[in-house]
C-alpha cells in the first residue's frame, strides 16, 4: 500500500484521524495524475503533470483542467495548467505553445542507472545490466517524494528544439507491386545490384557468362544470389550462384576450412565466391566465401547530449495475456525523475494481438474486434508522457498486409492512434535519432534464420545471434518462398544498404542483445505472458522488459517491470 502523508503532526498527544469518506483518491504522484488524465481521454506533458502534482489540491486541479480543456485538445500542456491556476480558461491557452524554463545541466538525473553496453556473449533477461521495477507502489512513492520537494520552476522538462528525428527507407504509400512475375524479377534485380556493389570492392568480380568463357585453371570470382546449396556424396558442397547473365556452380571442398561459412548460407542471399576454374571451365573450385557483411571498421554515431530511447515491441493489447500491470509500471516509471532522459520510444511492431493470426486465437482474446483492440492500445498509450517522441512500425499481428515490406497503417487505424502524434512508418524502416541510426524491423524472418542455421549460430534463447546473421547478409529477410512472405516492389526495401548503429527487432518474444562489429543488436522481448499457443510450440516469453538506450554513449540498461 502507498503511504499517504496526511500532513498532521504525529507527536505526543496527537491523534491521527481517518481520511474523509470520499471516492476522490488523492493524486499525490505524477504517475497517478497521468492515469487520471488518461481516464478522461488525455495524455499530458511531463511539465504539465509536475505542475498539477505541485498544486495545493492536485485532484481539484486535475478536475479543473479537464473541465476547461479545449474541445479539440488531445493532450494537456503546461500552458493549459497555468491558464487554470492563473484563473483563466484552459481554452485560452495555446495548446501548441511551449514555454519551459531554461534547461540546466546535461539532462541526466542523479538516480539514473547507466551501464556499459553488454558484450557480444551476453543476451538473456538477467545479469548486471538488468534492473527490476516490480511494483507500481514503489514507483509512485519515489515519484511522490521527489514531487513534494519540487516547484514548477525547477520541474524537469524537455526542450523540443534539441530533438532531431528523421525516418528513412519508409515505403508507406510507395508500393507499386501488383504481384506479377515481372515485379518479383525487379525486386531481386534490385537486391542483386545493391548488395553486389558492397562486394565488388572485395573481389575481382566477373559475370557468369564471362566466367564460362574463361580458360580452365584461371582465377575467377563471381557475385550472385544463391540459387542452390547441396551436399555431394563425398561430403563437399555445391553452391550455385545466379547473376543477371546466368548461373554458375562453385564447389566448396570439405578440406578448405569453409564449412563454418557454408553452414550460414541461406537461399537467395547475395554471396561472393573466389577460386580457380576446373580444367574444363565447368565449375569454380572455391577458395573463399564473402558475405556483404558489416565492416569491422564501422564507427557509430552519437547524440551530443545525454538523452535516452526505450526500445520495446510486441505489446499485444487485446490478448488475454496482455500484461497491463507491467505496462502501467513502465509508464509510471516514465513519469519519474529517473526516466527524465527518456525522450524517445521506438516500438517494433505488434501493438495489438490481432484476429485470426494463428489457430484458435479467438479463444485467447480479451478483445475480439481489431478496431477495439487499437482503441484499447491508444488508451494505454495515453499513459506515456505526451512530450515523448514515439516511432512505431507494424508487425505480423497488426492490421496490415503480412508480406514484407509492410506499409504503415491505413488512415482509419492511424486516426485511432493519433492521441500521441506517433510517427507510424513501414516495417522495416531506419530512424535517425539525434545522430544514432536505428534499423527497426519486426523480425518475422528470425524464425526462418533460427530454423535454417545451426543452434550455436541462431536460437530463440539468443535471438541477437540470429540478428547478427541478418547484418552479415545485409538483408532482413534473405530467403524467399519460406515462412517470411515478401511483397514484390521495384525496390527491395529489405536490403540493409547503410549500416545502422543499432538494430532493433521483436517478434520472437525473447530478450537478447549484443554487439556485432560495433552494431548493437537488441531484441526487446514482449508485454504478453505465455499463451496456450506458445505453450504448444514451446515458447517461454521474456515479458515486461524495457531496454533503455543511452543515445550519447550507446550504453544500454534493461529494466524489468514484470
Amino acid at each position: 500500500m502507498v503511504a499517504i502523508d496526511l500532513g498532521r503532526p504525529t507527536g505526543s498527544g496527537t491523534v491521527l484521524s481517518r481520511p474523509p469518506l470520499s471516492d476522490v483518491v488523492p493524486l499525490e504522484s505524477n504517475a497517478r495524475i497521468a492515469k487520471e488524465l488518461a481516464r478522461h481521454g488525455y495524455n499530458a506533458e511531463r511539465e504539465a503533470i509536475t505542475l498539477l502534482a505541485s498544486a495545493p489540491d492536485s485532484a481539484d486541479a486535475v478536475e479543473s483542467v479537464v473541465d476547461r480543456a479545449p474541445d479539440d485538445a488531445l493532450r494537456i500542456t503546461s500552458d493549459h495548467v497555468r491558464a487554470v491556476t492563473n484563473g483563466r480558461s484552459a481554452s485560452d491557452a495555446d495548446p501548441t505553445h511551449e514555454s519551459p524554463p531554461a534547461r540546466t545541466g546535461d539532462g541526466s538525473s542523479p538516480g539514473a542507472s547507466t551501464t556499459r553496453s553488454p558484450v557480444e556473449t551476453e543476451g538473456s533477461s538477467s545479469g548486471p545490466h538488468t534492473e527490476s521495477h516490480t511494483t507500481a507502489d514503489s514507483t509512485a512513492d519515489s515519484t511522490a517524494d521527489s514531487t513534494a520537494d519540487s516547484t514548477a520552476d525547477s520541474a524537469p522538462h524537455h526542450d523540443p528544439d534539441l530533438r532531431d528525428l528523421e525516418v528513412g527507407n519508409d515505403m508507406t504509400g510507395q508500393s507499386t507491386g501488383t504481384g506479377e512475375y515481372g515485379d518479383f524479377v525487379r525486386t531481386f534485380r534490385d537486391r542483386y545490384e545493391r548488395l553486389s556493389k558492397v562486394l565488388r570492392g572485395r573481389v575481382n568480380h566477373r559475370p557468369a557468362e564471362a566466367i564460362a568463357e574463361m580458360p580452365g585453371g584461371s582465377d575467377a570470382a563471381m557475385i550472385g544470389l544463391v540459387n542452390d546449396v547441396r551436399s555431394t556424396k563425398s561430403g563437399h558442397w555445391l553452391v550455385e550462384l545466379e547473376d543477371t547473365t546466368g548461373t554458375f556452380p562453385a564447389l566448396v571442398m570439405k578440406d578448405k576450412g569453409l564449412a563454418d561459412l557454408v553452414d550460414e548460407i541461406m537461399m537467395d542471399e547475395c554471396l561472393a565466391v573466389e577460386g580457380t576454374l576446373a580444367d574444363d571451365s565447368g565449375i569454380l573450385f572455391a577458395d573463399s566465401l564473402h558475405f556483404p557483411d558489416v565492416p569491422r571498421t564501422h564507427r557509430t554515431g552519437a547524440a551530443d547530449r545525454h538523452v535516452q530511447a526505450a526500445l520495446i515491441s510486441d505489446i499485444h493489447v487485446g490478448s488475454d495475456e496482455f500484461m497491463a500491470d507491467a505496462w502501467s509500471r513502465f509508464t509510471d516509471w516514465l513519469h519519474t525523475p529517473e526516466a527524465e532522459p527518456v525522450e524517445y520510444i521506438l516500438l517494433a511492431g505488434d501493438m495489438v494481438e490481432g484476429v485470426g493470426v494463428y489457430p484458435d486465437q479467438d479463444e485467447e482474446l480479451e478483445i475480439v474486434d481489431i478496431y477495439d483492440q487499437y482503441e484499447a492500445f491508444a488508451e494505454h498509450l495515453k499513459e506515456v508522457p505526451a512530450d515523448t517522441e514515439i516511432v512505431m512500425i507494424p508487425g505480423n499481428h497488426d492490421a496490415v498486409r503480412l508480406a514484407e515490406p509492410q506499409p504503415g497503417f491505413n488512415d482509419e487505424i492511424r486516426s485511432i492512434m493519433d492521441v500521441h502524434d506517433a510517427r507510424i512508418v513501414s516495417n522495416p524502416a531506419t530512424v535517425s535519432v539525434e545522430g544514432v541510426d536505428v534499423l527497426m524491423y519486426h523480425g518475422v524472418s528470425l524464425d526462418e534464420v533460427i530454423a535454417e542455421l545451426p543452434e550455436e549460430k541462431a536460437s530463440y534463447d539468443e535471438p541477437h545471434k540470429a540478428m547478427y546473421q541478418l547484418l552479415k547478409k545485409r538483408h532482413v529477410a534473405p530467403q524467399f518462398g519460406g515462412h517470411t512472405r515478401v511483397a514484390p516492389e521495384e525496390r527491395d526495401y529489405l536490403v540493409i544498404e547503410d549500416v545502422p548503429d543499432v538494430f532493433h527487432t521483436g517478434h520472437v518474444h525473447k530478450l537478447g542483445w549484443g554487439k556485432y562489429h560495433n552494431v548493437l543488436a537488441v531484441n526487446s522481448g514482449c508485454w504478453q505472458a505465455q499463451t496456450d499457443f506458445q505453450k504448444s510450440v514451446n515458447i517461454d516469453p521474456d515479458a515486461g522488459y524495457a531496454p533503455i538506450l543511452d543515445l550519447d554513449t550507446l550504453d544500454m540498461t534493461v529494466r524489468k517491470f514484470a
